[in-house]
């Protein structure tokens, strides 16, 4: 007994719209697996196939599309410091890193003391010192 209506999706377009559509499931589960989305969301793949028939309704072109709908990624907020700086006059911004601006905090990374905005103490120390040098007024006398 063979099926009045014999199309399987899978052999459609000699395989070609399952192609597709293997590559839309790969998108959701690859959003799926996101640690970035939100896990209870739903994601949905639609296919569309639409059928036009010619003058004659024997011949009927098939095509298809596909409209996938993901989880957005969730936003990530972040609190930054902005100034001019006094001896460039630059704009300057600056991600705080700690929780305070001006408060220095330990890395928990590397272990390092360092300033609001991330930077090495001991590194903004050796600058200043550069810019400090003592000037030894008795050896320029001699």
């Amino acid at each position: 007994m063979s099926k009045e209506i014999d199309l399987q999706l899978s052999e459609l377009a000699e395989g070609a719209i399952q192609e597709k559509l293997d590559g839309e499931l790969q998108k959701v589960f690859s959003n799926i697996h996101d640690p970035n989305t939100p896990a209870g969301v739903k994601r949905t793949v639609t296919i569309k196939l639409d059928f036009k028939p010619d003058d004659n309704r024997q011949v009927i072109a098939v095509s298809s599309d596909f409209t996938t709908k993901l989880a957005p990624v969730e936003g990530v907020s972040t609190t930054v410091l902005t100034g001019r700086d006094l001896t460039t006059g630059k704009v300057e911004a600056h991600e705080l890193k700690s929780s305070v601006p001006g408060q220095t905090y330990i890395d928990t990374v590397d272990g390092q003391v360092k300033t609001d905005t991330g930077v090495p103490v001991d590194v903004i120390e050796k600058e200043e010192a550069k810019k400090q040098q003592i000037i030894d007024l008795q050896q320029k006398r001699g």
